[in-house]
């Protein structure tokens, strides 16, 4: 079993879906979580009851991630608290319509903000922690519709795209400081993200039937190889992301 005892973990969003799930099954590995949330509370709150329960701690931030401040006083306060942080998981990621020729100017703007420049504030506030530490571990979960282009929904690929393009360009940077960074690129997953275009009717039906294992996976199947770059098992990996769509997307030779 994988163990990451004695080590602290932030998860952006890691009050619902796949964040939620990676908080769990890290706090299950013995480490220690921090998560944001922008406006569930409640589910935030629950999260934090079940690590506990765990035994192990869970801090709860009402943060911004497309905010910088919001972003610096997370990092600074789980600083404060911890003494420093070992992984970071940026979890957090909008997807809206986006239609060329009619685009709305404002859904591009806040897709790019929170799914870009959300991921290079957390980056740049918790590295000086890992360069302290002489270590770290940053993974990010982008999508394979950084690598398939997804129709109108551009803005949202292109937004992943930047994000394994980070991942490569961290992993080489970051490398002389012990500090891996990889990523995880999702296809279908059965959170709430989706819950609305798969009530369509036969949409989720057909969705299962694209992926060539044929299911549609939950958060904890996502969680689990977030877990594993997140861990010593994945000492010799940086700058990588891990495709885990069940055979629908296939990248790379």
């Amino acid at each position: 079993m994988i163990r990451l005892d004695g080590r602290k973990a932030l998860i952006t969003g890691g009050s619902r879906g796949i964040g939620r799930a990676a908080a769990i099954m890290f706090a299950r590995a013995g480490c220690d979580v921090a998560i944001n949330y922008q406006r569930n509370k409640t589910a935030a709150d629950e999260v934090q009851k079940e690590v506990g329960e765990l035994g192990r701690e869970c801090l709860v931030y009402r943060a911004e991630i497309s905010m910088k401040k919001d972003v610096d006083d997370m990092i600074a306060d789980i600083d404060k608290k911890w003494g420093g942080l070992d992984i970071a998981v940026n979890n957090v990621g909008i997807w809206t319509y986006l239609e060329m020729g009619s685009m709305d100017e404002c859904v591009l703007r806040e897709t790019m903000a929170v799914n870009v420049e959300g991921v290079f504030y957390v980056c740049n506030a918790v590295v000086p922690l890992m360069k302290r530490r002489g270590r770290g571990w940053i993974i990010n979960v982008a999508s394979t519709a950084a690598v398939r282009g997804e129709a109108f929904h551009s803005h949202y690929a292109a937004s992943k795209g930047a994000m394994v393009a980070m991942t490569k360009s961290l992993g080489v940077e970051l490398a002389p400081h012990n500090i891996r960074v990889n990523g995880v690129a999702p296809g279908w997953v059965d959170t709430d993200m989706c819950t609305e275009v798969f009530s369509r009717p036969g949409f989720r039906e057909k969705v299962r039937q694209s992926i060539p294992l044929k299911r549609i996976p939950a958060p904890e199947d996502i969680a689990g190889p977030i877990l594993f770059l997140a861990s010593d098992l994945a000492v010799h990996i940086t700058g990588e992301t891990l495709n885990v769509n069940g055979g629908a997307v296939l990248c790379g030779g």
